[in-house]
C-alpha cells in the first residue's frame, strides 16, 4: 500500500462533495450522557455510537476504533497526522478519499473516511464523530424527547409557529455561531459570540484569553474538561447566574472554564455552547437558511424560563 503523509487538522479541512439521499428521513439516535449518538454503515460494517458534532465542518467520519480496522477496505489509504484539541501532539490515522456510506437509508458519497490508529479514545461510549455530512446537506431536526433524528430537505423545509428562530452565522469554515448572553455573577448580561459545539458535553464553555469580555464565577474547581485529538483538555468549572439564548433563560448554569488556546481552534470566540444547554430544547439545524431553532422540551426545567 502507497503511503503518503498528509497533514490535517480536523477542524477547519473543508471538503467539496456530493450527498445523496432521500429526504425526509427518520433515524433513531442514542442520547446517553448529552450527547446526540447516531449508527452508520461502511460496507456491510455497522458502526454504531457514532458522535454527531457541528465542530465537524468537512464531508467524512473519524473512526476513533482501531479494532474497525480489518472490517473495512483500507484499499489506498494514506497515512495522515490529525489534529484537534488538546494539547499534545496529532494522531496518526489512515484515510481513503471518495468513500461513501449509509446512515439510515441515506446513502452518503464522496465521503473521507479516516481512522485512527492509536487508542486514545479507549473506553470512550463512542466509535467515531461525524457533523458536516448531515448538518450541511440537509436541515437536521432533533427530538430528544423521542430520541428521533429528522433529516428535511433543505430546499422545501420550513418549520411551523411553534419553534422560535435563533440568527445563526458562519466564519470561515462550517462551523455554526450564535450570539448569546451570560451574567456570570448576577451583573448585567453580556452579548458573546459563541460557537455551537453539539459533541461537547458542557453546557457551557467560557473561553479564556488576555483579552475578555467576561469575569471568571468567584468559585471555581479544577478539572479535567475531556480529551481532544492532540490530547487532554484541563480547566475549571463554576456556576453562572444566567445563559440566556433568545427569548430563552437558563438560570444557574455550570460552566467549564478553558484556555482558548488550548480548547478551542475558532479565531475570536468567546464561549462554545454545549449540548449541556441544547438538550433542554428540541432543536432545527438549517445551514442553509443560517438559523437554529428552539423549542423547550421535557428537559427545560424548573430553573429555566422564557422572556
Amino acid at each position: 500500500m502507497k503511503i503518503k503523509t498528509i497533514l490535517i487538522f480536523a477542524f477547519i479541512l473543508q471538503i467539496h462533495s456530493y450527498v445523496y439521499g432521500q429526504y425526509e428521513q427518520e433515524i433513531p439516535i442514542n442520547t446517553d450522557r448529552d450527547i446526540t449518538l447516531v449508527t452508520i454503515k461502511i460496507g456491510e460494517t455497522i458502526i454504531p455510537n457514532i458522535l454527531l458534532d457541528t465542530g465537524f465542518s468537512w464531508d467524512g467520519i473519524i473512526i476513533y476504533n482501531p479494532s474497525y480496522r480489518d472490517s473495512i477496505d483500507l484499499g489506498g489509504a494514506a497515512q495522515v497526522s490529525l489534529g484537534g484539541a488538546g494539547s499534545g501532539n496529532a494522531q496518526q490515522a489512515l484515510m481513503i478519499d471518495s468513500a461513501k456510506f449509509s446512515i439510515g437509508n441515506v446513502n452518503l458519497t464522496n465521503q473521507r473516511i479516516v481512522l485512527l490508529q492509536s487508542d486514545i479514545y479507549k473506553g470512550f461510549p463512542t466509535n467515531g464523530i461525524i457533523g458536516y455530512s448531515i448538518l450541511g446537506h440537509y436541515v437536521v431536526e432533533i427530538d430528544f424527547d423521542k430520541n428521533i433524528l429528522t433529516l428535511h430537505s433543505p430546499e422545501t423545509y420550513h418549520a411551523d409557529s411553534s419553534w422560535t428562530s435563533i440568527p445563526m452565522y458562519f466564519k470561515d469554515n462550517h462551523i455554526p455561531w450564535v450570539d448569546a448572553s451570560v451574567s456570570i455573577n448576577k451583573e448585567k448580561p453580556i452579548l458573546l459570540s459563541m460557537y455551537i459545539d453539539l459533541a461537547a458535553r458542557d453546557a457551557l464553555v467560557l473561553l479564556e484569553k488576555p483579552s475578555m469580555k467576561f469575569t471568571l464565577p468567584e468559585n471555581t474547581t479544577d478539572v479535567l474538561l475531556g480529551t481532544g485529538l492532540s490530547g487532554d483538555i484541563y480547566g475549571k468549572n463554576g456556576e453562572i447566574a444566567e445563559l440566556i439564548i433568545g427569548p430563552f433563560s437558563l438560570k444557574k448554569v455550570m460552566a467549564s472554564i478553558a484556555s482558548a488556546e488550548v480548547r478551542s481552534k475558532q479565531k475570536d470566540a468567546d464561549a462554545i455552547l454545549g449540548s449541556g444547554s441544547l438538550k433542554k430544547f428540541n432543536i432545527i439545524f438549517d445551514y442553509k437558511s443560517s438559523k437554529l431553532f428552539l423549542k423547550p422540551n421535557s428537559k427545560y426545567a424548573n430553573n429555566s424560563r422564557t422572556r
